[in-house]
């Protein structure tokens, strides 16, 4: 291709040439999009057919089944609403967070310690609030 000199180049001139370039820019984003769509499309097959459990090799049953863990009850208790619990496993819920923020103990929020009654305590579920 021919170097052009822009510079000696009239207004009409670059100006024809501007769209020139527009027109076979737009032609060749538009080509490379449609074929950016089909990869996408093909891609997007392909995991779905992985995902509907069709594939080329032989299903997988060498897998052990996972373990089934048994109910944990709460351990600690909101004082502020008591039907707020927590096991004492996984993430703390917001409201210990906040009062171990403030300064209070842990073993203050503990069922059976000063908590609800023994009674109420196998009714209660473990809520995250």
């Amino acid at each position: 291709m021919r170097k052009l000199d822009l510079e000696a180049m009239d207004f009409d001139e670059l100006w024809l040439l501007h769209e020139e370039l527009t027109k076979i820019l737009s032609e060749k984003i538009t080509a490379e999009k449609l074929e950016l769509e089909k990869r996408l499309a093909q891609l997007n097959r392909a995991e779905r057919i992985g995902e509907a459990g069709i594939t080329t090799e032989e299903p997988r049953s060498d897998r052990v089944p996972r373990r089934k863990y048994p109910k944990v009850l709460p351990k600690y208790y909101n004082p502020s609403a008591p039907t707020e619990t927590w096991s004492g496993r996984g993430k703390q819920p917001r409201w210990l967070v906040t009062a171990l923020k403030s300064g209070r103990k842990l073993e203050d929020f503990k069922i059976g310690d000063g908590g609800p009654t023994a009674e109420n305590k196998n009714s209660r579920r473990s809520h995250h609030s």
